[in-house]
């Protein structure tokens, strides 16, 4: 392990630096517009951190320690190069569980060797008590971040079923967990040597990843939004904690930004989807089992329409507001979507994008989509500031969202999305609805009224495909 961190008005300064690149890298990425200058700003103040925490240690190891780095860089390097779009909330949650198990591992090394942390008290022949309680809650919040993080990946990943698993009794057994782990950490911090009990530690690092399961694989993927960013809050406090135990100030002040920022993303995910943040975080309290008669699909007269349909509707039109979801980001049809709004902008159709908080499996992944295929930032739109001007808009063309847009959430007290704010389409004088069937349900498992509206044509297709014929028919 590397010395102890000296105190000196450059490391503290050098530190102070970091902390403020990442707080502007956070105000940063709260705008698509600025958001790949937080990114620099992220990784700048990162490089400064980790440099500094180099050259103030004693690296016995330096050669083994830049060989990690550059491993693990080329690694992320290649990763980020070749994911896709659509695969980026299992890679955030992937990469939550590699943060979570880092602090496990850091934990357990100290545990292990506390004198080289310099965590040893001299006087008790023990772990310092205060730096029990850091070890404790470190191990125990990456722990449940790893494995809670893990079962979010093969639920987005598609190893999993996406709908909730209810286990019987499932909030008695957390509880009871919780209240196990809470009790050991106190027990841990007690007694006179902990090195002497050592089914003590890795006990609660045992009960923790079995309650991160726990947490997780009640939650169904509707509220997979919500869980990322919720994972993402555990990552900052257990790197919070390993900071306390390693005196690393860096450490304590990027993991309270991202452990209070992604507290505050959870709280805003869950207002606009209508869920109890409480009951989230307690693993899905309160949800019950959709039966499969609750999931069927009616047999309803619906209308079908082609391309050359909807490109003769759009020509038509003064305004259009497209609707992205989850549907586009699979197809990758976001760069023929802003083709067909340039050649309806040009033809003097005034298009506008409506993004839902939700949409997607993660916060903001139709924003970085759009982003992507470079439409502009001042014809994007969040629900507020839109859903209004559904009513005086001539289209909207939603491209393979379904429960952002699905109005049982305003009306049907039993649907699994009751209370949660949607995108009002139906709303808009004409509907038009990409979508692969009429076979498939939103992730939410539920069928979407606006289908068999008499003001709704449903284009079925890839969106893709649909998109770029539509283009065509536009060029005629």
């Amino acid at each position: 392990m590397l010395g102890s961190l000296p105190v000196a008005p450059l490391v503290a300064l050098a530190y102070l630096i970091s902390g403020v690149l990442f707080i502007l890298a956070l105000r940063g990425l709260s705008s698509p517009e600025t958001s790949r200058r937080g990114n620099r700003f992220g990784m700048l103040g990162m490089l400064i951190a980790v440099g500094t925490t180099i050259a103030t240690h004693d690296a016995v190891a330096l050669p083994k320690l830049v060989a990690a780095i550059a491993i693990g860089g080329v690694i992320g390097f290649i990763i980020a190069r070749k994911i896709a779009m659509t695969a980026m909330p299992q890679l955030v949650a992937a990469f939550h569980s590699l943060v979570g198990m880092a602090a496990v591992v850091v934990g357990a090394a100290a545990y292990r060797n506390p004198a080289a942390f310099d965590i040893f008290d001299e006087a008790l022949g023990a772990i310092h008590q205060i730096s029990r309680i850091e070890l404790g809650l470190g191990v125990a919040i990456g722990a449940i971040t790893f494995s809670g993080s893990v079962i979010a990946f093969l639920k987005l990943n598609g190893n999993m079923s996406g709908k909730p698993i209810l286990l019987p009794a499932r909030h008695l057994i957390n509880l009871g967990l919780l209240v196990a782990i809470v009790g050991l950490i106190g027990y841990f911090y007690a007694i006179p040597n902990p090195a002497a009990v050592p089914w003590l530690f890795w006990t609660v690092v045992a009960l923790s990843f079995l309650i991160g399961f726990l947490l997780i694989i009640p939650i169904g993927g509707a509220d997979m939004p919500v869980v990322i960013s919720m994972l993402n809050s555990y990552s900052g406090w257990a790197a919070a904690a390993m900071g306390f135990t390693l005196e690393n100030s860096a450490m304590i002040v990027t993991g309270a930004l991202v452990g209070s920022s992604g507290a505050i993303l959870s709280y805003i995910m869950c207002k606009a989807m209508n869920r109890s943040f409480i009951s989230v975080i307690a693993g899905g309290f309160g949800a019950e089992a959709v039966s499969g008669e609750a999931g069927a699909k009616e047999q309803r007269p619906w209308k079908r329409g082609s391309a050359e349909d909807a490109a003769f509707l759009m020509k038509q039109a003064e305004s259009i507001i497209i609707v992205p979801g989850y549907g586009m980001a699979v197809s990758q049809a976001q760069h023929a979507l802003r083709e067909m709004a340039d050649q309806l902008k040009a033809a003097g159709v005034s298009v506008k994008y409506a993004i839902h908080p939700v949409a997607g499996r993660m916060p903001g992944h139709m924003n970085v989509l759009l982003a992507e295929a470079n439409v502009p930032y001042d014809e994007v739109f969040e629900l507020e500031d839109i859903n209004s001007e559904f009513a005086q808009t001539d289209i909207a063309f939603v491209i393979g969202a379904n429960d952002v847009t699905n109005p049982a959430a305003k009306t049907d007290k039993s649907s699994p999305i009751y209370g949660m704010p949607v995108l009002d389409v139906a709303n808009a004088k004409t509907v038009l609805f990409v979508k692969r069937s009429m076979g498939g349900v939103g992730y939410a498992g539920v069928d979407n009224d606006v289908f068999y509206m008499d003001n709704t044509m449903m284009l079925l297709a890839d969106a893709k495909k649909m998109v770029e014929d539509i283009v065509k028919a536009l060029g005629h």
